[in-house]
């Protein structure tokens, strides 16, 4: 739906005060002529008070209505959606902007290019291009075209948006703007008088996914009301009530959970339902899933065909359920609304996933990891002693992604925080690209590094002098040169993905509720700490063996005869049934370069053996950024 789609925040930013701007651009008598007739054209002669709109919704396979109030002197704002299964709001009171997820827990949204867009939509609510001073914005015509007569604006401290006005009726027809890394278009139609006020009455949102992917919002009532006070769209304070932690684990409100890191993976056992255990991902990067084996297994259907998509350039199609209770030992989680995903198929993983728990666990829980112990805690928020907890590095929201700042080898860097992620650090396209860092780090190698729901992540992984975060710096950090341009690491509002190949040198503790993570160093990392793929390839689980995916040119695997499709039946002298993927995948991680891996492989019909001799791909340290 709208809402949850283009997740409109804001952050520390009140248009009551914005003053004119010197260089907000000359007053172009073409775009002073479209913004008058447009003016003119909607016939609003109100510039105080609260206007509402309600609209009925269709959408991704759901419908319902969503309801938007806004103050049209400053843009403050408010919008819920009510599309069942899943209800949400988000708003700004002028300088707090915030959302409310699908499971009933608020955030403040700082994070990325949520402030920006904020911006967009309080300057687009209350109209300022109409103002002789256009509200401080920089407007340029970009002349007409079959859509009609083009403008880019740019609010201050907002990010560019393109707006087309129809010559004849004067009507915004299409607004276009890009929101993380997908381009959103609103075209709107079949214009009507409400309230004294021209409007479309069909709003068509494209997010670029097909028709699949279409929304339509269709207005049923516009009022124009006193004005509401800034509290009126503040971010509410309630907390969730749907947990809890039972039996003689409520005295001490802890839960401590055993779990396996398979992959660079968390693994926890969860009963859903009653039901199971089903093997649980834990990811601070995603929401409450479930496979749909597991939906199958439980009975339940999904409501809705969502577009989702991932590290990879494809997208996925999801729907919606409700389930009863997530047991997490002696933690609960009752009545959540999740998505049914298959996000990690059986040939990634090596086996078959239940699901995975993430912001909504990590809203209600204080989230203690010790990945030296395999072990993960569930904290009651008021039980929470941090004075143990290591170093605090507070971290701001983008959407339900925990953002903090740091380096790279000395670069000012924004890292999303993901234990969904198998790497150290996966360094986005657009800042690769601003840093020069593939020409700067030429010891590199082209490789698929990940893979998740929007398929393989391919990068050119390199070793980089350092990795800050906190004031932690950790050398020599293995990195991913991301290379796409789709997809979520084409994203220019984060630099880099930190996931558990970096987070498992501590003992790592998340506060969603005072939005702090600590970090506290373990004495033993893991053996396999800072180590790189040292075969070449990349495998997958596939019925008969491990299927050879991607090899890299010119490494050990392309120099042994392995070739995309293969598929390896026998590996160091045990078959697939003695050695799980995960395995695999870590001996050949792990191994010391110069080892020979005896090899069996499987193609057009005939089998044969091949050694396949390990080498580093990357230097064991990182060597000094090229200038």
């Amino acid at each position: 739906m709208r809402h949850l789609l283009l997740a409109l925040f804001a952050c520390g930013f009140t248009l009551l005060a914005m003053p004119v701007l010197a260089d907000a651009g000359p007053h172009d008598d073409t775009v002073t002529s479209i913004l008058a007739a447009n003016r003119d054209a909607a016939g609003s002669n109100a510039t105080t008070g609260t206007m509402t709109r309600h609209y009925s919704y269709a959408g991704q396979g759901l419908t319902g209505t969503i309801d938007e109030a806004f103050d049209l002197m400053t843009g403050r704002h408010i919008d819920r959606y009510d599309t069942p299964p899943v209800h949400g709001a988000s708003g700004f009171d002028g300088s707090t902007p915030w959302m409310t997820d699908i499971s009933g827990a608020s955030t403040q949204q700082q994070g990325g290019d949520r402030p920006a867009l904020t911006i967009n939509e309080a300057y687009r609510y209350a109209n300022l291009w109409w103002r002789s001073d256009r509200g401080g914005a920089r407007i340029e015509s970009l002349g007409r075209d079959k859509e009609g007569d083009h403008l880019r604006v740019t609010p201050r401290g907002g990010k560019p948006f393109d707006a087309w006005f129809d010559p004849v009726s004067h009507q915004l027809v299409h607004m276009r703007e890009v929101q993380g890394f997908q381009t959103f278009d609103e075209h709107y139609s079949h214009f009507v008088k409400m309230a004294g006020v021209t409007a479309p009455r069909t709003t068509v949102i494209d997010d670029g996914s097909g028709a699949a992917g279409e929304q339509t919002l269709t207005l049923v009532d516009m009022r124009v009301g006193p004005e509401r006070p800034a509290s009126d769209f503040a971010m509410p304070h309630r907390k969730p009530h749907d947990w809890s932690i039972r039996g003689s684990a409520a005295i001490s409100g802890e839960v401590e959970l055993p779990f396996r890191l398979l992959n660079n993976h968390i693994f926890i056992d969860v009963m859903v339902n009653g039901k199971g255990p089903f093997p649980f991902f834990v990811d601070t990067g995603g929401h409450d899933i479930l496979t749909p084996s597991t939906a199958d297994a439980l009975g339940l259907k999904p409501i809705g065909a969502t577009i989702s998509g991932g590290a990879g350039e494809k997208t996925q199609i999801s729907g919606y359920t409700k389930v009863r209770s997530f047991a997490m030992g002696a933690a609960m989680m009752s009545d959540q609304t999740v998505l049914i995903l298959d996000m990690s198929p059986i040939p990634v993983e090596g086996f078959q996933p239940g699901g995975m728990v993430g912001f909504e666990m990590l809203q209600r829980f204080v989230v203690r990891i010790d990945y030296g112990a395999n072990t993960l805690t569930l904290i009651d928020p008021k039980r929470f002693d941090p004075r143990d907890a290591g170093t605090p590095v507070p971290f701001h929201f983008y959407d339900h992604m925990p953002q903090v700042t740091g380096h790279v080898a000395g670069i000012p860097a924004r890292y999303n925080i993901d234990t969904g992620s198998r790497s150290e650090v996966t360094l986005t396209h657009p800042y690769v690209e601003t840093n020069r860092l593939r020409e700067r780090l030429p010891q590199s190698i082209l490789a698929t590094d990940g893979w998740g729901v929007g398929g393989p992540s391919r990068s050119q992984v390199a070793r980089i002098p350092s990795l800050e975060l906190g004031g932690i710096t950790v050398p020599d950090i293995i990195a991913g040169l991301n290379m796409q341009t789709k997809g979520v690491f084409s994203d220019a509002n984060f630099d880099g993905n930190v996931g558990s190949g970096y987070l498992k040198r501590f003992v790592v503790t998340f506060d969603y509720g005072h939005q702090v993570m600590y970090l506290k160093p373990l004495a033993q990392p893991g053996t396999d700490t800072g180590t790189f793929d040292r075969s070449g390839m990349w495998i997958n689980l596939g019925s008969d063996g491990y299927t050879v995916m991607d090899v890299a040119s010119g490494g050990p695997a392309a120099k042994a005869g392995l070739a995309v499709g293969d598929v390896i039946t026998g590996l160091d002298g045990r078959s697939l049934h003695e050695l799980p993927l995960a395995d695999a995948r870590r001996l050949l991680r792990t191994a010391p370069a110069g080892t020979h891996v005896a090899v069996t492989v499987h193609r057009d019909a005939t089998s044969r053996k091949v050694d396949l001799v390990l080498r580093d791909l990357i230097p064991p340290h990182a060597p000094a950024l090229t200038h």
